[in-house]
Order: structure tokens, then C-alpha cells, then sequence
């Protein structure tokens, strides 16, 4: 995958995971595969989710040369640790097994398209 497809790839992602978070954060978090009636500020921590990967989709799409590769950096940071996360929730119980391998994957996803964006892959 070349640079340009990858950027646009990661900025769709993040843009439609974003927004489902913030306007739908039930529902976005039912496809995953987490319990909001069992966490009832769940909707909270997705919408805080959400607008986190909508500014970094945001800084990409407004930035070029060093500032888009700083933007991209940080997007590829946060994607780490969310893959982290969700395998650390698996592993400790807290998240079922299924939702721990969609969040990770889907975090792994990201950090693969922001690699590429970023020309390491």
C-alpha cells in the first residue's frame, strides 16, 4: 500500500470510529462487543475515544510535511496502546476474549496504516 491510499484509509477510519463513538457511543460499543448497560459511563469514555481519533484524523488531514508525519506519529502511539490495552483486558478479564481480539485488531489495523502512512512498511 502506498503512502497516499494509507493516509486516506487511516483518516476514514478514525473519522468513521470517531463519529460513531461520539454520536452513537451504545452502539459503537455493542460492535465491539462492550456492555454499556453493565458500565453505564461507558457512553463517557467513548466519547472521549471518539474525539480523540477525530482530531487525530482532523491534525492529518490539516497538516503536511513534518507537522502530518508528528500527527501521524502520535496517532501510531496511541494505536500501540490501544492494542496494548485491549490485550491487557482480555488477559486480565475484564474484557470478554472476542471484545479484547476486535479492539486489539482494530487497533493493530490502524497501527499498520499509520506504519505505511508513515513509509516504515
Amino acid at each position: 500500500m502506498d503512502r497516499k491510499s494509507a493516509v486516506s484509509a487511516l483518516v476514514g477510519l478514525r473519522i468513521v470510529i470517531g463519529v460513531a463513538s461520539w454520536t452513537t457511543p451504545r452502539f459503537a460499543g455493542r460492535l465491539f462487543g462492550l456492555d454499556a448497560q453493565a458500565n453505564p459511563q461507558s457512553p463517557y469514555l467513548a466519547r472521549l475515544f471518539g474525539v480523540r481519533d477525530i482530531a487525530l484524523a482532523w491534525g492529518v488531514l490539516g497538516s503536511e510535511g513534518d507537522a502530518r508525519r508528528q500527527w501521524l506519529t502520535a496517532g501510531l502511539a496511541c494505536d500501540v496502546a490501544d492494542a496494548a490495552a485491549g490485550i491487557a483486558g482480555g488477559r486480565g478479564g475484564y474484557l470478554p476474549k472476542l471484545t479484547s481480539v476486535l479492539v486489539s485488531g482494530t487497533a493493530v489495523s490502524a497501527a499498520l496504516l499509520g506504519a505505511a502512512a508513515l513509509g516504515e512498511l
